[in-house]
């Protein structure tokens, strides 16, 4: 299982070099100004020259090399033919949400594959049709996996279960278009002469958009079953992470609302269901709603203390139960993963492309500088900051808060005590990497909208500059992956066990695992105290609750339910969309169409 989730995110990883710390703001920091306007902005900090710390000239990324996107393709290849299993059109050995981040992994190599494939020589193979059967082939199993996926216990689960999925084919959405755009643009059938056979092949789309409404629907779907994870009522906003728990707002659960939420505002083409009930499509694409969300979520994130004083996000916040009425963010759990430092980059970059604020690209940097320091990399010097030559045989470099000897590193990878919640946290972070340094697109301005473009290029420029002085950390980090295959070419979870001459344990791996206020819990299970509630622990790798427990359809806490309604996992998914339909037909016969994102939630 874990070799399944580390190959899974290597693809990622290595893909990455083919493309090419963020503080809590208080709200009275001056934000850059933006490049795109109605009117001249004021008030606001001229665009940066730089989003480095240092200054330095890195060198221009040389020529994609070919073997780098082979390894890439190598580790999708056994990622696929290992762990998937087409006769259940799913990864058998995965949980549902783990599945769902493995469809997305397949998804975003996909994208770099297509854009890849003419220009990267792969072994002198140039015919196209041998490279369009590669990318159909993996395009078919992630189109299975649509059918193979559990949504009706994934309905059931935790916020953050529930947004992965509406991610991940938010991401498949982004593959299709493309791939079509690059390869198979469609001509339109007025503009072609004459009719039969040639008129037919020159206006037909690439057949992958055949699944295109699809992937639209679910994610539409579930991104409205997440909606209902938001409510103000505790800590003034911000998104609950399980309804069956005290009230916890984590770091992933909100991270995952903003990306989703702007991923969903950028990629979602619209949604043609159609019921008998339905007068007119009402899921429109670039739905104000999901901009709303996206924004109203990054700010409650950014403002409620969820970083560290190394510039890492820690977990979550609960709120303390022994002060009578109290609903404020009060006791912070500071476990650090990973995978919170990553999945936030897809969101600002989505919205710098939606609002053309550089401050959103200048957290998103200064958050991975946080990460590649937290390794123990030396950015400004491009190499570890410890001397290998001086770490005794046996022993391993100083724990640096994510990572030791510039390799990025779990908490639980070097003892080998990871769950499968664990093993999928590297990949996460290295896959919103890749979505955040791929070069700035062309703006695209509404109308009514203006454009500072000398300013644009000044953020362009500063963005590649910044992502390319990663470059070093990033091989580093692949090729010490690379070195953990086994003779079937899956990886291992630790990527410094190659580096490191060392056995090591829970005890000598040189971290603080009782350090106060830091909670494990997504690789050994909440505890059973008032803290975190519930009737039974929760425990990782299961999607569920212990194995001797029966389901449960509703919350454990009374304020919880007044503060938000129960999912009922008995309820079918066509029943949800009936209800769900209904309200919004209904609200927009009284009062117009609601702009709102709260609108969306049944």
């Amino acid at each position: 299982m874990a070799r399944r989730i580390v190959t899974a995110g290597l693809a990622s990883l290595i893909a990455i070099q083919l493309t090419s710390a963020a503080p809590s703001r208080e709200d009275t920091r001056q934000h850059y100004c933006p490049v795109l306007y109605t009117e001249p902005p004021t008030n606001c900090r001229p665009i940066p020259e730089t989003f480095l710390a240092f200054s330095s000239k890195i060198p221009k990324s040389a020529p994609a090399e070919s073997r780098i996107l082979e390894d890439a393709v190598s580790a999708l290849s056994v990622l696929q033919d290992h762990f998937f299993e087409p006769d259940y059109a799913t990864w058998p050995s995965a949980i549902d949400w783990t599945a769902a981040f493995a469809g997305t992994a397949v998804a975003g190599m996909l994208t770099t594959l297509s854009k890849s494939i003419n220009s990267v020589d792969l072994d002198g193979i140039n015919d196209w049709r041998i490279k369009e059967n590669v990318i159909s082939t993996f395009y078919a199993q992630l189109v299975g996996s649509y059918f193979g996926q559990d949504v009706l216990s994934i309905r059931g689960q935790a916020y953050d279960d529930i947004l992965w999925v509406a991610l991940g084919w938010i991401e498949a959405i982004k593959f299709v278009r493309t791939h079509g755009d690059l390869h198979y643009s469609a001509t339109n059938s007025e503009e072609i002469a004459g009719s039969g056979l040639r008129k037919i092949i020159e206006s037909m789309p690439w057949q992958g958009y055949n699944w295109f409404s699809s992937f639209a629907h679910r994610s539409r779907i579930f991104w409205n079953l997440g909606s209902h994870g938001w409510e103000t009522r505790f800590c003034n906003g911000g998104m609950v992470w399980n309804p069956r728990l005290n009230p916890y707002k984590n770091a992933i659960t909100n991270e995952l609302w903003v990306s989703a939420s702007i991923s969903m505002y950028e990629h979602f083409p619209g949604d043609n269901f159609t019921a008998p009930w339905l007068a007119k499509a009402a899921f429109p694409d670039n739905d104000p709603a999901h901009l709303q969300a996206a924004m109203e979520g990054y700010h409650w994130l950014m403002n409620v203390n969820m970083t560290n004083s190394r510039g890492l996000f820690v977990d979550g916040y609960h709120i303390d139960r022994s002060k009578p009425g109290n609903t404020k963010c009060d006791i912070r759990d500071e476990m650090v993963y990973t995978y919170n430092q990553g999945v936030l980059l897809t969101g600002q970059r989505g919205l710098w492309a939606v609002t053309g604020g550089a401050s959103y690209l200048e957290d998103g940097h200064l958050l991975i500088q946080s990460v590649i320091e937290a390794t123990g990399w030396s950015l400004k010097n491009n190499k570890p900051v410890d001397d290998f030559k001086q770490v005794r045989p046996g022993q391993l470099p100083p724990w640096r808060g994510l990572g030791r000897g510039g390799i990025m590193e779990e908490q639980c990878d070097a003892s080998g005590t990871c769950s499968q919640d664990g093993q999928t946290f590297k990949s996460i972070f290295f896959h919103h990497f890749t979505t955040f340094c791929v070069p700035l697109d062309s703006l695209r301005v509404e109308e009514g909208m203006k454009a500072d473009m000398r300013g644009y290029r000044r953020v362009k420029a500063a963005h590649a500059t910044a992502c390319r002085s990663y470059l070093g950390w990033i091989r580093h980090n692949a090729l010490a992956a690379l070195e953990t295959r086994d003779k079937a070419g899956r990886f291992g979870m630790w990527w410094g066990a190659g580096l490191f001459d060392a056995i090591v344990t829970l005890d000598n791996d040189g971290i603080d695992h009782n350090a106060e206020n830091t909670t494990d819990y997504r690789n050994q299970g909440t505890p059973d105290d008032e803290t975190w509630g519930g009737r039974r622990p929760w425990l990782p790798g299961t999607g569920r609750w212990t194995a001797s427990e029966p389901e449960s359809d509703g919350p454990v806490l009374g304020s919880v339910a007044e503060a938000q309604r129960p999912m009922n996992k008995k309820r079918f998914i066509w029943a949800s969309q009936v209800k769900e339909t209904r309200s919004q037909q209904s609200r927009e016969g009284k009062n117009g169409r609601d702009t709102s994102w709260r609108a969306h939630a049944t």
